[in-house]
């Protein structure tokens, strides 16, 4: 029998609704991380808590990794129709190598967050990650893209975003394969590395890009 997909729902939203009279809960997640080219991406979503019929349009929607590239895709426009605000934010290969992997990640989140047209009361961010500079109260949720359907919605906005710009990419440095790894090292992507170097959407400080690049 195959494993069932985690359903993210708005329990938490709604509790901390209820606790403090907020309206505008927003979740954060990201994109590319680990990836050894392009940038990571964020993306901020405040759902509507007590819209039926818009929340049943997304009752498929769940951590980002676990639907079908149509799925994602569908959801994109589902979120971006229905939410009440969402904003995108990304850092480059070279503010990554620059800042470091973390603190790009929330210079990420933090573009996220000046996107959006709806200033949130309480900000949800998926794993370990809490936004120092950011005045807002915030709570990191470990699996939150599995637990929160706002921070689900946030996975997808950046996901199909990193995406999309990996396929871009991969017109301009076709020797790569970014279009089928989106980034990541794959066995292609490293082969790719060694015959060819680096390009200047390859992140510089990650370990596997200094190993290959150090054998030349």
């Amino acid at each position: 029998m195959p494993k069932q997909k985690p359903i993210p729902t708005l329990d938490l939203e709604r509790a901390i609704a209820r606790k403090y009279q907020f309206a505008h809960i927003a979740g954060l997640d990201e994109a590319g991380r680990g990836a050894l080219a392009g940038p990571v991406v964020a993306a901020a979503v405040i759902l509507p808590l007590d819209d039926a019929a818009a929340l049943a349009t997304l009752d498929f929607v769940t951590d980002s990794k676990l639907m079908t590239l149509k799925q994602r895709e569908r959801a994109f426009d589902l979120i971006q129709t229905h939410a009440l605000g969402w904003g995108i934010g990304a850092t480059s290969a070279a503010q990554i190598d620059e800042h470091g992997i973390l603190p790009a990640t929330k210079m990420a989140m933090w573009a996220a967050l000046t996107a959006l047209f709806v200033q949130p009361d309480y900000l949800l961010i998926d794993g370990r990650i809490r936004l120092a500079s950011v005045p807002t109260r915030q709570q990191a949720v470990v699996r939150g893209d599995q637990k929160s359907l706002s921070i689900a919605a946030a996975s997808v906005l950046a996901k199909v975003s990193r995406d999309r710009t990996l396929i871009k990419y991969d017109a301009h440095f076709p020797a790569y394969g970014f279009a089928q790894h989106k980034g990541y090292g794959t066995s292609k992507h490293l082969a790719a590395i060694r015959t060819e170097g680096a390009c200047d959407q390859h992140r510089l400080s990650f370990a596997p890009m200094r190993e290959r690049l150090g054998d030349f």
